[in-house]
């Protein structure tokens, strides 16, 4: 049997200026295990993994069930979770340290059997039969897994990147329209048939890779973050200049122009009409951002914290109404 238990809100709203002003908050904070992904199907069905929390309850996973936000046990005692992708109606496919990816059809979670113990950071599929799971680590081979059935299987990597870059992030538009990116700015797709890699003119690690109608965008950096979109013509590099712009790691298209991406030391960008800028909190966030997501109602999602520190801890996430 599932064990959930409910979790405190720790809402820190943030005084608006106006009513048609977005509004950031903080929604939870000094979580066990830093939180690494989210992702959901409305704001009301808000799903957010993450990290070991050490406490003999395995990986951090929370869920917003209306207006409760409840821990939810995987079965596992230990491991780190990385990434998350689901389908409205299930399943949901969860994956991270070695090799572990869990199937959850909405009362039980599934350990799937994988090709190896290396660690999976990305996930994305047009449906639930065509799943793809990226990762390696870092300096190292990285892999590229699709589902066959029930069968993860390791795809082949072009020559030139199969033992040097691990693959980070994965996200499509369909079955035959897949980008992939990963380290040394990597970034390979996939078209229905082969994966090739396309140059992207960055040479540290794309860490997150988004599209919405269409319109792929992907962030990363280490010490000096940047974004690069991608146009008929290939990826340009659209990171805003001026005030430095500190690593980012996830990255989320919304409707029209729209889109979030976060970082290091609690940075969000989120692009307009007139490009990307950064976004003032209103308030001050001690932790990095990891992931991104946007719900269909417009409402930000951003997770991380202590990101840097080896026990991946002090979780929070924040929220931005639309």
């Amino acid at each position: 049997m599932l064990r959930r238990l409910v979790l405190a809100s720790a809402l820190v709203f943030v005084s608006a200026c106006g009513d048609d002003t977005p509004t950031w908050e903080v929604v939870q904070e000094e979580l066990p295990g830093a939180l690494l992904a989210v992702w959901g199907t409305s704001s009301d069905d808000v799903w957010a993994v993450g990290a070991d929390a050490r406490d003999g309850s395995g990986p951090m996973v929370i869920h917003r069930e209306g207006d409760d936000w409840v821990r939810v046990e995987t079965g596992q005692s230990a491991g780190t979770l990385w990434w998350i992708h689901g389908f409205e109606g299930g399943p949901i496919y969860m994956g991270g340290e070695g090799g572990m990816i869990l199937r959850y059809d909405g009362s039980t979670f599934e350990l799937m059997d994988t090709p190896s113990t290396s660690t999976v950071f990305g996930l994305w599929g047009a449906s639930p039969s065509e799943m793809w799971a990226v990762g390696g680590s870092p300096s190292a081979e990285g892999f590229v897994w699709r589902l066959r059935g029930d069968t993860w299987e390791a795809e082949t990597l072009p020559d030139e990147i199969a033992t040097a870059s691990a693959m980070w992030k994965v996200n499509g538009t369909s079955a035959s329209d897949v980008w992939l990116v990963g380290e040394n700015g990597v970034a390979l797709r996939w078209d229905g048939s082969a994966l090739t890699q396309e140059e992207t003119g960055v040479g540290s690690s794309l860490f997150t890779v988004h599209q919405s109608g269409g319109r792929f965008v992907a962030v990363g950096g280490i010490a000096n973050g940047v974004i690069v979109e991608l146009e008929d013509d290939g990826w340009h590099n659209v990171t805003p200049t001026g005030d430095l712009v500190p690593g980012l790691s996830g990255v989320c298209r919304g409707s029209g122009e729209f889109a979030v991406a976060v970082g290091l030391y609690g940075a969000v960008f989120t692009r307009g009409s007139d490009g990307w800028a950064e976004v003032d909190l209103g308030f001050y966030l001690d932790q990095n951002l990891h992931g991104a997501w946007i719900d269909p109602e417009g409402g930000v999602w951003a997770v991380g914290g202590q990101t840097l520190s080896p026990t991946l801890n002090e979780g929070v996430l924040i929220h931005r109404t639309n």
